[in-house]
């Protein structure tokens, strides 16, 4: 099963000017100013993140009256308590208690319904550039944009934070699948560069041995379930007008960054990206797994600084077309994952072996099969030439 939603930028591009976006959930403080270079590393944006509130039910722990709570309170409203920390107890020789599940501050103490309210300390949240470059602009309290000399590909479906680290290749053909034995401490803070497929059990060993990111063409669905721990089919949610990871942690980062090149099951990677990814072998890169499919299209990406690279012109992303004698990439049907060249435009709509009716795109295959198909132009990714 491939995702695709064809926003027009091609899947390789080299010799660009990445933009980098850092942002804040909530405003901050900006550490750095338009124009510094900023290393992996530095901090660009701090800030106090604040909890929601915590409401404890006291008089039910404690089976007392709403009323009586107050005169069993350890702390007043104002008063600064710790996680764990006595703030009621039924009885001064011992009895039920109530201890605070998070440090904050007591904020309001209700007599009329024997809650208590618990405002938690806030989060520091800090970001860091993760990547090397110079910062282009900063337009709010929140938000600082990077830039840098780059190559960067793009993958259909990912998941987990933006890392920073080395490309590691763990593969000789793209068709290979990484399974935990291929996995070793060797690959500590690196981003691996795997072929066909991955397995949940690689993906813990890429935990346990500090692995930042994993990019492979496929992954089966219930390696996939195995990996998140959601097993029941409830948990995840697809459909035209909606698409989410498994709750709950589709909003939880895994530990690691995964990004899919081609699409759900054993896919061996498109070759101009697995060869574009091993030419970059051994060299740092930023890895981002945010996946959004709604309004506002957000791909997974990894991106490859070029800190060498002078006189790069080209700021934008190059946008591919699709047009006669064009390269694209097959996305989905028995050929998916195959590059054609695109030898003709019908004008006319003709009808798909699936009885569709639709405009199509004669492409003929590259390689031993250099067969003809008639495809939607909706499963033909361009690509740069």
């Amino acid at each position: 099963m491939t995702h695709y939603y064809p926003d027009g930028t091609a899947p390789v591009v080299t010799h660009t000017v990445a933009r980098i976006e850092r942002q804040l959930p909530v405003p901050g403080d900006v550490k750095v100013r338009v124009g510094s270079r900023v290393e992996p590393d530095d901090i660009v944006l701090r800030a106090d993140y604040p909890l929601g509130p915590q409401i404890i039910n006291v008089a039910r722990e404690l089976s007392i009256l709403p009323r009586q709570v107050y005169s069993k309170m350890k702390k007043e409203e104002g008063n600064k308590i710790e996680k764990g920390e006595l703030i009621a107890r039924a009885s001064v020789f011992g009895g039920r208690s109530v201890q605070s599940p998070v440090a904050g501050v007591i904020t309001t103490i209700d007599r009329a319904t024997g809650y208590v309210t618990i405002t938690p300390n806030p989060v520091q949240l800090e970001l860091r550039a993760q990547v090397r470059g110079i910062v282009m602009e900063v337009p709010d309290k929140r938000t600082v944009i990077i830039e840098t000399p780059a190559s960067y590909v793009q993958g259909i479906f990912g998941l987990g934070g933006e890392r920073f680290g080395v490309l590691r290749l763990r593969v000789s053909d793209r068709s290979e699948s990484l399974d935990a034995k291929d996995i070793s401490a060797s690959e500590a803070y690196a981003i691996i560069i795997g072929g066909a497929s991955i397995t949940a059990a690689a993906l813990r060993r890429a935990l346990e041995e500090q692995v930042r990111g994993v990019i492979v063409g496929g992954i089966e669905e219930h390696e996939l379930r195995d990996f998140l721990g959601d097993t029941e089919f409830h948990a995840w949610r697809t459909g035209y007008d909606s698409w989410r990871l498994p709750a709950p942690p589709y909003n939880r980062d895994p530990g690691l960054t995964l990004m899919i090149t081609e699409g759900f099951g054993v896919r061996p990677m498109s070759a101009p990206l697995f060869d574009t990814l091993a030419t970059y072998n051994q060299q740092e890169a930023l890895i981002e797994g945010a996946t959004q499919l709604r309004a506002g299209l957000r791909r997974p990406r990894i991106v490859i600084p070029l800190s060498r690279v002078s006189n790069v012109e080209q700021v934008a992303p190059s946008m591919a077309e699709l047009a006669l004698n064009s390269m694209a990439r097959i996305l989905a049907g028995p050929h998916a994952g195959k590059i054609g060249q695109v030898v003709a435009l019908p004008t006319r709509e003709q009808r798909l072996p699936s009885g569709v009716l639709s405009s199509v795109a004669e492409v003929q295959l590259v390689g031993a099969d250099a067969t003809r198909v008639l495809l939607p132009p909706a499963a033909l990714e361009p690509l740069l030439t």
